[in-house]
């Protein structure tokens, strides 16, 4: 006797399509991102290329990030420093930095004069003055601060929190940008290393999408296999 044909599953179906619908949307969204993060990536690369300019033109541009400056600080090489805890090619240390109010700017920027290893003791020494600098920096907005970064110990930072840091430098309200300083201002401490930091951008987007379409794709098979099986007459 032939065996009585099965309802059609629409439970299933009522939980599959919902489910697709949101791994394909992941799908795309991270196309979506990998397609930003490309475009990011060659702007900075773009801005890294470019010759430096005198800072007050290089804020005047759209996006100023990653540009290369050129600024005039005065009394740099023996300002008040802050140290921000940090690591470089794996060896923990402390970035300087320090407040400077370029000439001709009018605003507040936070100049890091670069990373002393923590093995060093040795500092710049700190005294008033008022001897011009010039120095080619590098232009980069803040991160923002994550909620467990831990508060400050004295003049020790341990995330770049500029508010705080030109706080405790005594001074005004800082640019969004940090300034970091590519040549030294300090060159009689040869320790002391000025650099930016790597233009680190984590570009996983694409495994993220073909993760998403791939799981969208296999509950397609899977749910076709279950209805095949379901729903094939039988004898």
């Amino acid at each position: 006797m032939p065996e009585p044909k099965k309802s059609f599953p629409w439970l299933l179906i009522a939980l599959v399509v919902p489910a697709l619908a949101v791994l394909v949307g992941l799908g795309v969204w991270q196309s979506q991102r990998l397609v930003w993060k490309n475009g990011l990536i060659d702007r900075a690369e773009a801005a890294l290329a470019l010759p430096p300019r005198p800072l007050d033109e290089v804020l005047a541009e759209p996006d100023p990030e990653f540009r290369k400056a050129l600024v005039l600080c005065r009394g740099l090489p023996t300002a008040p420093f802050v140290e921000l805890r940090s690591i470089q090619e794996g060896e923990p240390g402390f970035r300087l930095i320090s407040a400077c109010v370029p000439e001709g700017s009018g605003q507040t920027f936070l100049v890091d004069r670069g990373f002393v290893p923590e093995r060093v003791p040795e500092r710049p020494r700190v005294s008033p003055s008022t001897l011009p600098l010039s120095l080619t920096v590098e232009l980069r907005r803040t991160p923002t601060q994550g909620g467990m970064t831990p508060a400050p110990d004295g003049r020790v930072f341990y995330g770049r929190d500029n508010a705080a840091m030109a706080e405790a430098l005594g001074a005004g309200a800082p640019s969004e940008f940090t300034l970091y300083a590519l040549v030294t201002p300090n060159p009689e401490i040869e320790a002391l290393v000025a650099s930016a930091p790597p233009a680190a951008f984590s570009n996983n987007h694409l495994g993220y999408a073909l993760t998403w379409f791939g799981l969208a794709l296999g509950l397609v098979g899977v749910s076709a296999a279950f209805l095949f099986r379901r729903l094939r007459p039988r004898p």
